[in-house]
């Protein structure tokens, strides 16, 4: 059997050092982002307050009976707002209603849909989905 091996000081210490940069470059962000996703169901942006909500005189039909209609807000853009205009839309599931986004004490939150089968955050990618959302300048060029 071979006699151990006296390691020099320097070999342990640099031993030492590779095993915490480890865990500071890989362990540590990879704990935080998996904590991190826990928390993230609620998102808010610290945002000035939006202008005051525009006044839409004309509501298009309602395309069909199974379409709600979701009135106008602001929501922020790059540090700035944006006029989403109101539509006739689907809900995710039958008896899901609309909360409209808000604004409180600096903070907005976005508009979501919510009933008994849990809340379903809206997607702008579905503003344009035309099999979904039923817009005013459709109604307009259909007529």
């Amino acid at each position: 059997m071979d006699a151990p091996v006296d390691w020099p000081e320097t070999c342990l210490s640099s031993e030492d050092e590779t095993m915490k940069i480890f865990l500071r470059m890989i362990i540590l962000p990879a704990m935080l982002l998996l904590c991190g996703t826990a928390f993230a169901a609620q998102i808010s942006i610290r945002i000035g307050p939006p202008p005051p909500n525009r006044i839409e005189r004309v509501r298009p039909p309602q395309p069909g009976r199974d379409y709600v209609w979701v009135n106008g807000y602001w929501y922020p853009v790059n540090n700035r707002w944006t006029w989403h205009q109101g539509y006739w839309t689907r809900p995710p599931y039958p008896g899901a209603h609309w909360v409209e986004p808000r604004h409180e004490r600096a903070y907005y939150y976005n508009g979501y849909w919510e009933g008994d089968r849990g809340r379903v955050e809206h997607n702008h990618g579905w503003d344009s989905d035309r099999d979904r959302d039923w817009k005013h300048d459709h109604y307009e060029h259909t007529q």
